[in-house]
């Protein structure tokens, strides 16, 4: 039985649908298993309820007594084609002390964050610090003003991409603790870069706060604020050094301060406003080593380095130690003579700490003139445009000679 021609047409049109729907199964499958090995996600993500693109709400903070812990969710992370491996504190890359340990005994997993406070590991990871003072609750009820240490980061990821585009989203994550500075110091020594430096004698008779504020007056009433588009250049900055819970045995004195492109007081790229008696021709010192404050200003300048950057930030940094009333003026330099090398009593004096300002930032615009007297200021000239006008003001002048 022959077998109509038309029926011929409809099997071969049947048989490759077939095939391309086929085709299209396998090439799907194939596309799947190799996103899926692309983003190497663990069988615990694949059933977990978290299996989705990060949140803000997936990182955990627990500020303990003697630990700062974090634990963020981990297959948000493997879901943006990121692991464990790849997500590090503060862009910390070469310091292991930095990456968390993946704990997949937990549901959902978690990856984890150990930072012991008041010890060297905060400090390794670069978290940032900052005091305030607050009223006393809870155990320091009693006191009327409290200083607090926040310490604060990011878990940021690390991209792998080796190419000029990436596919995989930045994930950051945000934390924060807040510790009472009483606390916190326990009578011990802690280098804080940038904000407050506590320090003690030899006998721990008492702990000191060393505090740095920059204010925009020279009454140093008003703080300094700095815009996101910079401060204009030569704006007169002032800059107070306080010293608090102090002796009276004591004064402070500031043996050299200078201003660095990084946050820490690292002299690779730096620039002197003042050592010995070497100061900047711009730089004015108000107070040092008469008083428990030290006060001077100077003009905001840019570092060279920034010349093709719409803003330079720059950071000041300043040596500081604590001197014998009785024993200060001796330390001080003596610019009046040609022998300026400074008498130093070590036995006498604590040793020297180095205090870091917040980030100075500054514009590519000059500041604004300073205005003209309204009193006692001498006139505008007069310019004559044209002979004509030139020649009516001189009849004018020589009809009222006599």
């Amino acid at each position: 039985m022959d077998v109509r021609p038309e029926c011929r047409m409809c099997n071969r049109r049947n048989y490759r649908s077939t095939m391309e729907t086929t085709r299209l199964v396998i090439i799907t499958v194939l596309l799947g298993l190799i996103l899926q090995a692309n983003a190497q996600i663990p069988d615990a993500c694949i059933t977990s309820t978290t299996n989705r693109a990060p949140e803000n709400t997936d990182i955990n903070v627990t500020c303990g007594t003697q630990y700062m812990d974090l634990s963020i969710y981990i297959c948000p992370m493997y879901q943006a084609l990121y692991n464990e491996s790849l997500m590090v504190v503060n862009n910390q890359l070469s310091n292991s002390l930095c990456y968390g340990k993946a704990d997949w005994t937990v549901t959902p997993p978690v990856l984890r964050f150990r930072f012991p406070i008041n010890d060297t590991n905060v400090a390794a990871c670069k978290n940032v610090y900052k005091v305030t003072s607050q009223v006393g609750s809870g155990a320091f009820a009693d006191f009327s003003n409290v200083q607090y240490v926040n310490i604060s980061g990011t878990v940021n990821s690390i991209d792998p991409s080796a190419g000029a585009i990436t596919y995989r989203p930045q994930i950051m994550y945000k934390y924060s603790c807040n510790y009472p500075m009483q606390y916190l110091l326990n009578n011990t020594q802690i280098g804080v870069s940038g904000v407050n430096i506590a320090i003690r004698d030899n006998n721990g008779s008492f702990i000191s706060t060393l505090s740095m504020q920059l204010y925009q007056d020279a009454n140093y009433q008003q703080v300094l604020t700095v815009p996101p588009t910079g401060i204009n250049l030569k704006t007169k900055i002032y800059v107070n050094v306080k010293a608090t819970n102090l002796t009276d045995r004591f004064n402070l004195l500031l043996d050299r301060c200078y201003a660095t492109t990084s946050p820490y007081p690292v002299l690779t790229t730096y620039y002197d406003l003042f050592v010995g008696c070497n100061r900047d021709a711009q730089t004015k010192i108000e107070l040092n080593g008469v008083s428990q404050t030290a006060r001077f200003s100077f003009e905001a300048f840019r570092f060279v380095e920034h010349k093709n950057l719409t803003v330079s930030t720059f950071y000041l940094h300043c040596a500081t130690r604590l001197c014998e009333v009785s024993t200060c003026a001796s330390l001080l330099p003596n610019c009046g003579t040609t022998q300026n090398r400074r008498r130093r009593e070590a036995d006498m004096v604590p040793t020297n700490t180095t205090i870091t300002s917040p980030p100075i930032v500054v514009g590519e615009k000059s500041a604004e003139p300073e205005p003209l007297p309204l009193y006692g200021a001498a006139p505008p000239a007069i310019i004559c445009s044209s002979p004509l006008l030139g020649s009516l003001l001189s009849l004018l002048l020589f009809s009222w000679l006599p």
